[in-house]
């Protein structure tokens, strides 16, 4: 899609707010166009020995009404231009989100959160202006199109050197076309890398003071200021360059309509009021020719805009980024979110997943082939080699990953999404790096539930979590930082399962949850799960107590299933078994 494309599918999102604020713009550009006509009559009034002072009074009066009346409109155009801007920079960002959303719960952000926010907030933002600027375009254009056939009538001579600079400002712009865009490019590209290593730098606080790296990381951030303000000043100065010649252009114009208006006001072919009437539109003729410079270059800099938003939604195409939908932007959130209605498939019985497949774009990596069952009240444990399709499997088999072969039957019934079926309440899941977040330890298990107190001891106790939080000051209030930078890493992994057993889930999907436990604090987890003897878990483990607690071990190898059985027969058949187990008392 053309930047003209994308600016005319956001134009008929809301087409008659735009009618609105183009009609109100286009009403506050013209209304210079009376005071002017009002200004030539009045010094005309003093040449006519027939005028009185009750007609130059009624032309003050008049004078003064027309600027009320422009004030009133002024005011009343700012209020739906701002409305008509938010609309328009909401439907970009609210089209972002939803396209980022949509793509499957694990699935890589193919730019970094910084960069990503970047192109929401600013690249969003010169996309609204671009849109704001056509109507004050038409604005413009309107007046200079009416003040050119006033002016004609009046001197045609003077009236073509008003408007000359206006052609060379848009020739210079033409030319300058390509440049603009490559500089804007350059320099919104530069923000995005140096927003991207802020938001890294703080992520991996720890990491840099580890490795003493504060020096060097300091001075790449360093390069990446320079690269950007070198790219920000080619930007800049270009654009002052083109706003120079305009000006420049403009005066040149000013100063030969001045000597005109002087030899004709000597010849008298021009009247004292024609005189006033060319000053006083020169004004306004000028701000169009500086300002229609200067819109070209907008454009430029919304083409590059509407480039990088395309690029963060890479998988959707283009359009999706201007698609109309629907947007609550008053009322409550509640209407903005209704319950989405799911398929009643009962509880869990029986989950199948038959020859599933999926590989990482570019790689070799994935799953091929993988086929398990997970009765009622069972404990499966996936294990393998690292890089063996462990977590891929999960992934697939919870949506967060698109399979690309095989199905999956919840009770016999085909799932065709299972991203929005395998949720709490008939699924829970924790991920094997578990996401906290900078609140208190309450907060983080909760994440916005009312549940009562007892759900949410019972959850804490099954996490064996109760001895940490009483060894804290603040105990649930205990505030855990950024990504839970306060507590160990066995802390944050039980907190994380405390936030899945909050939820009473018939299925509990675990991606290596024990792996940062000592030995005691697993035996208790695993034996503590045993209660809940109605349940069934999918556990994704490498820890012996897992596998002796295990029903079922899936031994994967290179993304496919090397072998299925208990412990005690894999260890006889598995030579990969063989490996992983003998590795643990190596």
């Amino acid at each position: 899609m053309k930047t003209r494309d994308f600016l005319w599918a956001m134009i008929r999102y809301r087409p008659g707010l735009y009618t609105v604020n183009a009609i109100l713009w286009t009403l506050i550009y013209l209304s210079p166009l009376i005071p002017g006509l009002i200004i030539q009559r009045f010094f005309n009034a003093f040449g006519d020995p027939v005028s009185t002072s009750s007609i130059i009074w009624r032309l003050i009066a008049l004078f003064l009404a027309a600027a009320i009346a422009r004030a009133v409109l002024f005011i009343t155009g700012i209020f739906i231009d701002s409305l008509h801007r938010f609309t328009m920079s909401a439907l970009l960002r609210r089209n972002l989100l939803t396209a980022l959303l949509e793509q499957p719960g694990a699935a890589a952000l193919r730019h970094s959160t910084g960069d990503a926010l970047s192109r929401m907030q600013e690249d969003a933002g010169y996309a609204e202006n671009a849109i704001s600027w056509t109507l004050d375009a038409i604005g413009m254009g309107s007046f200079a199109m009416i003040s050119i056939g006033i002016l004609l009538n009046i001197n045609p001579r003077i009236t073509l050197f008003v408007f000359a600079p206006l052609v060379g400002v848009i020739a210079v712009a033409q030319f300058a076309a390509s440049r603009i865009y490559r500089l804007r490019k350059a320099s919104r590209e530069a923000t995005g890398r140096t927003t991207s290593a802020i938001g890294e730098m703080f992520d991996a606080v720890q990491a840099i003071k580890v490795a003493a790296a504060e020096k060097h990381v300091i001075e790449h951030y360093r390069k990446l200021g320079d690269q950007r303000r070198q790219a920000m000043l080619r930007d800049r100065l270009l654009t002052q360059f083109l706003d120079s010649i305009g000006a420049s252009a403009v005066s040149l114009g000013t100063g030969a309509i001045l000597l005109l208006s002087a030899s004709s006001l000597t010849e008298t072919r021009l009247s004292l009021g024609d005189f006033a009437l060319f000053v006083y539109y020169l004004g306004f003729v000028t701000e169009f020719t500086q300002f229609f410079g200067r819109f070209l270059a907008q454009y430029r800099q919304a083409g590059v805009s509407f480039e990088r938003m395309v690029a963060l939604i890479s998988e959707a195409p283009a359009s999706k980024l201007v698609a109309h939908a629907p947007m609550m932007l008053t009322g409550s959130g509640e209407q903005m979110y209704p319950e989405q209605k799911r398929e009643i498939r009962g509880s869990l019985q029986t989950l199948d997943a038959r020859a599933i497949s999926y590989q990482y774009p570019g790689s070799a990596r994935g799953i091929q082939g993988v086929s398990l069952n997970l009765p009622r009240g069972s404990f499966t444990v996936v294990t393998g080699r690292i890089a063996s399709g462990k977590t891929t499997l999960l992934r697939v088999l919870l949506g967060l990953l698109p399979r690309e072969t095989g199905e999956i039957r919840w009770n016999d019934q085909v799932v065709e999404d299972p991203a929005s079926l395998l949720i709490p309440p008939r699924c829970s899941y924790i991920a094997q790096v578990p996401w906290l977040f900078s609140g208190t330890l309450r907060e983080n298990i909760l994440l916005g539930l009312s549940d009562g107190p007892t759900a949410l001891q019972q959850a804490i106790h099954l996490s064996v979590l109760e001895r940490d939080i009483e060894q804290m000051p603040a105990g649930l209030e205990t505030l855990i930082g950024p990504k839970g930078v306060r507590l160990s890493g066995g802390q944050m992994q039980r907190t994380a399962a405390a936030r899945m057993f909050i939820h009473r889930a018939d299925l509990y999907v675990m991606d290596d949850l024990s792996s940062a436990l000592d030995v005691e604090t697993e035996e208790l987890l695993w034996e503590r799960l045993g209660s809940l003897s109605d349940s069934t878990y999918l556990v994704v483990s490498h820890r012996q107590a897992a596998f002796r607690r295990a029903d079922k071990i899936i031994v994967l190898k290179d993304g496919r299933i090397e072998s299925v059985g208990t412990l005690k027969e894999l260890l006889f058949i598995s030579p990969e078994m063989q490996v992983l187990w003998k590795g643990q008392y190596d």
